[in-house]
């Protein structure tokens, strides 16, 4: 290892957003610049940063005294032991680099052993501090913890030399409880945060907490403003709690921007050529009129404007079923799903109650997610249903689809995306803008044709789906391929949220 960035090998197959933006330039009488092209073959965007891991190996060597106890617990007693074990660690980590589906970077290990060293960990450059707590004593433990507010405390029982703290961890140093949150300042480590040889646990550990930096301090741009259902006060929440920077732009320079790029015979030329192809994609039907399609793809490039102008990789628009229709002559529907293909966060409606979930999702899974209405639980099934579904929802492939228009205005063009059956999908259901969500994990069990949103699927619920019926509250939820509901709710209490699973 070294002190550069160690990037995944999905890394170097995509672009960094934020790097990209800092290099485009916006559409001025000509075609789409480089960013702004759409195209289908691009492996999807990742977004962030690679979370800073600094390992720390703490330990203090004993001095040998005549008739007393000498020694604490732990097979790492000399100086041989410390490099033979530093060694080690590196070896693993080396290891579980190369295993990481998320940007990590793992820097080389530093070896501890005074409280004043301890100290020093909080003026370090990282992220996360990996804490190989071997020997020591408490209060050099209490200075290691206290140094960042990530910290995971790695232990040996049987991966090699037992340790001290295998034993001597306790609730004397770690918080309990599930509403605990790891906020900044000493004392926030919590039981959860601690791992026992298991290298498997230590990854997702580290996926979740790269996923809370890249969530906090996200930048989204949020077109006709910001709101939440049911909650007045959830944009405040989400700038307050996750550290969501909301960009507020208003409809009256858009409509103008709008105009300019449907008068424009180069943008209508590039929408033409996107159209054509991205209605031959393997599974691809038309039921709708083509001309939605194109102008859905001259939205497309107003949205891209916007983010690139104000460097951000999340949008969400408010009056989507209304105000931006007879601006584009088209519905946002098939664009936020575009988006979502790409890489990008797009949420439609501007709910800032479910968005900071949506968001998290998001870099927890790598995969575009799909922001749905809620339907009441009934017989251990649940439908999730809206009109701008992504179609790459695995993050790799297309999914079918019919082109279909939106439900509410029968107009315009929505992605009707085919799920396959059996899929394992995890969602999450925020209490509006309380500090608590639920999470649950259910299969796809059909793609119905119901009168509601265009995009739906019958799941059943997995673990004890009863418990859902006393959260029912005509709110969104957001779902996505896969189970992270272990690593969902890690994250969320690093937010200071209660999470609630309703998988038992």
């Amino acid at each position: 290892m070294t002190n550069n960035s160690v990037y995944t090998r999905r890394e170097f197959m995509s672009v960094t957003m934020l790097g990209a933006l800092g290099t485009s330039v916006c559409i001025g009488t000509g075609h789409a610049s480089e960013l702004q092209q759409w195209d289908p073959d691009k492996p999807l965007r990742r977004l962030g940063r690679p979370l800073r891991v600094q390992p720390v190996l703490m330990y203090k060597l004993p001095t040998p005294r005549p008739q007393t106890s000498w020694k604490s617990w732990g097979g790492v007693q000399t100086e041989d032991a410390v490099a033979e074990e530093a060694s080690r660690i590196t070896r693993e980590l080396d290891q579980l680099q190369k295993r990481a589906d998320f940007p990590l970077n793992i820097r080389p290990v530093v070896r501890l052993n005074t409280e004043e060293a301890a100290i020093e960990l909080g003026r370090m450059d990282h992220d996360l501090t990996l804490l190989y707590a071997c020997t020591g004593g408490g209060n050099m433990l209490r200075a290691c913890l206290s140094a960042k507010p990530d910290t995971i405390v790695f232990v040996r029982h049987r991966s090699g030399p037992v340790y001290y703290w295998y034993e001597a961890l306790s609730t004397a140093y770690l918080k309990t409880g599930k509403g605990a949150a790891n906020e900044a300042g000493p004392g926030n480590v919590h039981v959860d945060d601690v791992v026992v040889d298991d290298q498997d646990e230590l990854l997702w550990r580290l996926r979740a907490t790269g996923a809370v930096h890249n969530t906090r301090g996200t930048r989204i741009v949020a077109l006709g403003g910001a709101w939440g259902k049911y909650a007045p006060d959830a944009p405040d929440v989400a700038k307050r709690r996750f550290g969501i920077e909301i960009v507020d732009v208003g409809y009256e320079d858009f409509e103008r921007r709008i105009r300019e790029l449907r008068n424009n015979s180069a943008v209508l030329s590039d929408a033409e050529q996107w159209t054509r192809r991205y209605l031959s994609l393997p599974g691809t039907r038309l039921a709708t009129d083509r001309r939605f399609v194109v102008n859905s793809f001259v939205l497309y490039l107003a949205f891209k404007e916007l983010l690139e102008k104000h460097a951000a990789t999340a949008f969400t628009i408010k009056s989507c079923m209304g105000t931006v229709i007879p601006m584009s002559e088209t519905t946002a529907c098939l664009t936020l799903a575009l988006l979502n293909d790409e890489g990008l966060a797009a949420f439609c409606e501007s709910d800032f109650v479910i968005i900071p979930a949506g968001l998290l999702l998001r870099h927890l899974s790598g995969k575009p997610v799909f922001l749905h209405n809620s339907t009441f639980p009934h017989k251990g099934t649940v439908t999730c249903a809206h009109c701008t579904c992504p179609r790459r929802l695995d993050g790799r492939r297309y999914a079918p689809a019919r082109i279909v228009t939106h439900y509410e205005s029968e107009y315009g063009a929505a992605p009707k995306v085919q799920m396959p059956i059996g899929q394992l999908l995890t969602f999450i259901d925020p209490q509006y803008s309380t500090a608590r969500w639920v999470g649950f994990t259910g299969k796809v069990r059909a793609n119905p044709d119901y009168e509601i949103c265009r995009s739906q699927q019958d799941v059943e619920i997995e673990g004890n789906w009863r418990r859902l019926v006393d959260e029912v509250r005509d709110s969104h939820w957001v779902a996505v391929y896969g189970n992270c509901l272990r690593e969902a709710g890690y994250a969320a209490r690093k937010f200071g949220i209660e999470f609630e699973g309703c998988d038992a």
